[in-house]
């Protein structure tokens, strides 16, 4: 059965989760501020801090995350997908404890058989931390195409080499933000890349879509993520019957 991959932001969920957080809790401003002074997780790593400074407790960012839309039909994709027998996994920007309170929140955690993101932990002072999954001092990834705290491209080739001692069948990726073109690039012939309409990652695929080699399947919407999964996991399946 296929190797579903998918993205977290605007892919499961249909907003960012880090920008969620800080509107809902009002760190707008001061996010505003320091946006081109910091990495992205760095930045995300600093509102926690001031979230704690006001007093705000992990109760209260968790409650904030369990408002998080997430279309029915994409959570009826995941839910199927996995009882079909498909091996889910999230590469994700966002970070741990977001992405699993989120997804706990839907009943959705038990479907995922691996989520690759940013880490996330309580220190003594019941403060969260979030940090970068590739460690951006000792050992930066080197990939031009993707931001310094995780490169997917190197996480999928991982995944890639997995699939292959294990005889697991291709891979299907969903994604929609600019760094989910490099992942993109390292499917093959016999993937299948479902980008999201209007997105970057839509955008930089039309713009030479001769520079990917997996087969493209565009969608807008839970409905349409939900009928072009399903439908990719039932060729996926006859294929590997014949």
């Amino acid at each position: 059965m296929a190797v579903v991959v998918f993205d977290f932001d605007h892919t499961i969920i249909d907003d960012n989760s880090d920008t969620w957080v800080v509107e809902e809790l009002g760190l707008t401003d001061l996010f505003n501020q320091l946006r081109r002074t910091m990495p992205w997780t760095s930045l995300m790593d600093r509102m926690m801090e001031e979230l704690h400074s006001q007093g705000k407790t992990i109760d209260q960012i968790a409650e904030c995350l369990r408002r998080v839309p997430i279309h029915p039909q994409t959570i009826a994709a995941i839910t199927k997908s996995h009882a079909l027998g498909c091996d889910l996994i999230i590469i994700s920007d966002a970070n741990q404890f977001f992405i699993e309170t989120i997804l706990k929140h839907y009943g959705l955690h038990g479907c995922f058989s691996e989520i690759i993101t940013n880490s996330s932990s309580v220190d003594d002072q019941g403060r969260l931390r979030i940090l970068a999954y590739h460690d951006m001092v000792s050992s930066p990834h080197g990939c031009s195409l993707c931001p310094p705290n995780l490169c997917k491209g190197l996480v999928i080739k991982q995944i890639q080499a997995s699939i292959s001692e294990s005889g697991k069948k291709k891979m299907i990726y969903l994604g929609d933000g600019g760094g989910d073109y490099c992942p993109s690039l390292k499917l093959g012939v016999g993937d299948h890349i479902m980008p999201r309409k209007d997105f970057p990652l839509w955008r930089r695929i039309c713009s030479n879509q001769m520079l990917v080699k997996a087969e493209v399947h565009e969608w807008s919407n839970g409905e349409e993520l939900e009928r072009t999964l399903l439908q990719l996991i039932k060729t996926k399946s006859l294929e590997g019957n014949s």
